[in-house]
């Protein structure tokens, strides 16, 4: 990740988590009700974000680099690089944190 990315601490988590390949740090980024939205699929609580992981982040061999970020609010919008045996290419993500964990991570299906 760029370290001219400006992201709320809960964004850059899970980025170095992901990058880390760290699966626990990458759950635990998440609040209890957090979830993951991927192209309208759903993933929520711990154990929702730990198969998206498995199936779709850290178990793909994924790598995330930031490109641009913009926090307003709770919510930030970054677009990423993403590098995975899933999926290459650029996306949009938007992050929702509260109380210094996520509440939830959105890949838009227009990214």
């Amino acid at each position: 990740m760029s370290d001219v990315i400006d992201v709320p601490a809960p964004v850059r988590a899970f980025v170095e988590a992901i990058n880390a390949a760290d699966t626990e740090a990458f759950v635990q980024v998440f609040a209890p009700e957090g979830a993951v939205d991927d192209w309208g699929t759903r993933y929520t609580g711990h154990d929702g974000v730990r198969r998206w992981a498995g199936s779709d982040a850290i178990g793909a061999g994924a790598r995330m680099t930031l490109l641009s970020a913009t926090t307003e609010g709770d919510t930030t919008t970054v677009r990423f690089d993403w590098r995975s045996r899933v999926f290459n290419g650029e996306s949009t993500g938007i992050f929702v944190s509260r109380d210094g964990r996520l509440v939830s991570f959105t890949i838009p299906p227009e990214h």
